[in-house]
This record gives C-alpha cells, sequence and structure tokens, in this order.
C-alpha cells in the first residue's frame, strides 16, 4: 500500500470516444467496488480480532477467579485441621494451591495463544 509510484509516461490523448468514456467509467466504478469490498473485509477482521481478545479476557479471568477460590478452598481446609495433622495439611494446601495456579497459567497462556491466531 505504501509504494511509491512513478509519474506514468503520458500517453497521447485518446479521443474521448462513446467506447473510451464508457470503459474508464466501467473501471472507475470496478476499482470503488474493490475499494469498498476491501474495507468491509478489514472491518469484519477487526471484529474478529476483538472479539478473540474479548473472549481471551474473559477466559483469563475465569481462569484466575477459578485458581483464587481453589487455594481459598484449600487454606481453609488447612486452617481447620486439627493441631497434630496441620503441618501435613499446609503442605497438601500449598500443592493444591501451586497447581491452580499452574491451571491458570495454562489456561491464560492457551486464551493468549488462540488469541492470536486470530489476530
Amino acid at each position: 500500500a505504501a509504494f511509491a509510484q512513478t509519474a506514468a509516461p503520458v500517453a497521447p490523448a485518446v479521443p474521448a470516444t462513446p467506447a473510451v468514456v464508457k470503459a474508464e467509467a466501467k473501471a472507475e466504478k470496478s476499482v470503488a467496488a474493490a475499494v469498498k469490498s476491501e474495507a468491509k473485509v478489514d472491518a469484519k477482521a477487526d471484529a474478529k480480532v476483538s472479539k478473540a481478545d474479548a473472549a481471551a479476557a474473559e477466559k483469563k479471568a475465569k481462569a484466575m477467579a477459578k485458581a483464587e477460590k481453589t487455594k481459598a478452598k484449600a487454606d481453609a481446609k488447612a486452617a481447620k485441621a486439627a493441631p497434630e495433622d496441620k503441618a501435613a495439611a499446609m503442605a497438601k494446601a500449598d500443592k493444591t494451591d501451586a497447581k491452580a495456579d499452574m491451571k491458570a497459567d495454562k489456561a491464560v497462556v492457551k486464551a493468549d495463544t488462540k488469541a492470536a491466531v486470530v489476530g
């Protein structure tokens, strides 16, 4: 689109016969239709990218919320554990927290990748 155009050599004046006028009008109409079509395709592509980005953001937010919920549940369970089971319960909660974070991170990467493919 950003190519430098060289000046076309000046063609000898063609008499404006009805056939020439008609051909020029047809060519101009064709160019206008192509421009309109390209704009339509661009708008559709932009909408598709926006939709994909929104879907990715939603998936990421859901994944993070799910991870936080899972972690809170695990921590609450560990807090309720009997004193003699506290260390094991805390270790299990930490493991659950790590798994939840890993799962959320994986979901975020997947959502971003999917959005990037569309964009």
